[in-house]
């Protein structure tokens, strides 16, 4: 798989109740732009009733129960166990090892987005993993290379009818100063310094030869 998909954010994205027509557009896109995807859900919204945190019961219609069962069926689909913290699940699957290529290049006039895969489809900010999981500046750095912010197009009447999916890349490289080998010179370092407002590039390298 080369995107995973946080299930519940996409379902809830902009509603108070889950949508699974915005789960469905969501793996359309994703396919349309060349990417493997697989949506990560809580076995909670797999039925076709379950109880929302304002307490109330969403009852799912026929549309929305064969969408889950089109993705079950095509294996587009990973229903996280009960009490299992499926952000957790999503997270994991970001760092296993994948026979598919880890970086892709910037493909320029290709549909696909520069960066690292898989990523990661999810408008969460995580506030409850920040702090408990690594290191900031760590947690920092997997953010930005993994993390693919999105936004669904709102529908009118029809919600199962085409809507526009907008994705905002992750950082093809970390926003951070930089050392790595300097091949040309013995036991040297080239430092990589993010820089701003140059016409021309945005990094500053420095060579130090030893």
């Amino acid at each position: 798989f080369t995107a995973f998909v946080d299930g519940p954010n996409v379902a809830y994205f902009g509603r108070p109740t889950v949508h699974w027509s915005q789960v469905q557009t969501m793996v359309e896109e994703l396919e349309r732009m060349g990417e493997t995807p697989l949506v990560i859900m809580p076995q909670k919204y797999i039925g076709p009733k379950f109880h929302l945190s304002t307490g109330q019961v969403q009852e799912l219609p026929d549309e929305d129960l064969r969408i889950i069962r089109e993705l079950l069926s095509e294996r587009k689909l990973y229903i996280v166990p009960p009490r299992c913290f499926d952000d957790y699940y999503w997270m994991l699957s970001s760092v296993v090892e994948q026979r598919e290529q880890d970086e892709l290049p910037l493909n320029f006039g290709s549909d696909r987005l520069p960066g690292l895969r898989p990523m990661l489809i999810s408008n969460d900010r995580m506030r409850d993993h920040r702090w408990s999981l690594m290191e900031p500046r760590l947690f920092r750095r997997w953010t930005s290379c993994h993390i693919v912010n999105y936004a669904i197009q709102p529908y009118e009447e029809n919600e199962y009818e085409r809507r526009n999916v907008t994705l905002f890349p992750a950082d093809a490289f970390s926003r951070e100063i930089q050392g790595n080998k300097a091949e040309m010179f013995e036991n040297s370092t080239a430092w990589h310094f993010p820089v701003s407002g140059w016409p021309d590039s945005d990094r500053l390298c420095v060579t130090v030869i030893r």
